[in-house]
């Protein structure tokens, strides 16, 4: 079965889906979130692993919005380590490089040791792509920002490891699938996605169902609803399962123009 990721293999979304599916997995490389989306819809791919929030970019709002209109399923995360490193050909040296190739993302979490090299940085598709990129080429004077599992994959060498700015830099991604997760065992996470009325007090009186029920909501964003300025959907992750979470959505759904469970899976 093969696994859309957006980027190359080697990235930070090919871990994650090692990681998620516990194998050497079978990727099919996108070029961008809609292709994987696309992938899964025109049954090129059987499952796909996309990044929803970052911790320190926060949330990847293309995914959200690909989510909530699809058909897929939410069957599983997990929270990635997020290390950046300088990668170039076997041989360069950090004197000769005038050119740094890498995700705007991974620029972005990159600045203090962007600003400290002479180096111009170049935005590219991917992290991983980037080292492929250098690696296929002759010069001496580019490298990537990417993480270690490009370098080992496309036999970049490493010349300045973890250079982002925070250590604490994490990931999650979220593994779709065409059907529900089975979950037999472990803590659970349910992601819904909901509409309000566009009137006072709607969302509060919506949240209540879970809070009044002691349900922890661990993340509640909000993307525009096209065609309707100033409204907006909701996007919720709630700690358990169907079987506890089965009072609060209906009581939920009797506030609400739209609900829809986006997937059930074990938490990470």
């Amino acid at each position: 079965m093969k696994i859309a990721i957006q980027g190359e293999a080697g990235s930070f979304s090919h871990v994650a889906a090692r990681r998620m599916l516990r194998q050497d997995v079978d990727i099919l490389a996108c070029r961008t979130f809609d292709d994987v989306f696309a992938a899964m819809t025109s049954g090129a791919a059987g499952a796909a692993v996309v990044p929803i929030e970052n911790t320190l970019a926060g949330s990847i709002h293309r995914n959200y919005e690909l989510l909530g209109a699809s058909e897929l399923h939410i069957a599983g995360e997990t929270l990635l380590r997020i290390e950046h490193h300088l990668i170039a050909r076997p041989g360069t040296t950090t004197d000769r490089i005038a050119r740094i190739l890498s995700h705007p993302v991974a620029l972005a979490q990159c600045q203090r040791f962007l600003a400290s090299v002479t180096a111009v940085a170049v935005a590219t598709d991917d992290t991983a792509g980037s080292v492929k990129l250098i690696m296929g080429g002759e010069s001496d004077d580019v490298a990537a920002i990417a993480g270690a599992a490009a370098a080992e994959l496309y036999g970049g060498e490493i010349l300045v490891p973890n250079v982002e700015d925070h250590r604490e830099n994490y990931t999650r991604f979220l593994l779709l699938s065409t059907a529900p997760a089975e979950v037999t065992d472990g803590a659970m996470k349910t992601t819904v996605l909901f509409r309000t009325p566009n009137t006072p007090g709607s969302l509060w009186r919506a949240l209540a169902a879970f809070a009044l029920r002691d349900i922890n909501m661990s993340k509640l964003e909000s993307r525009p609803i096209e065609g309707r300025p100033w409204e907006y959907s909701f996007y919720v992750d709630l700690s358990g399962g169907p079987a506890e979470l089965a009072n609060a959505l209906g009581h939920l759904r009797e506030m609400c123009e739209f609900v829809k469970v986006l997937g059930s899976y074990r938490a990470a």
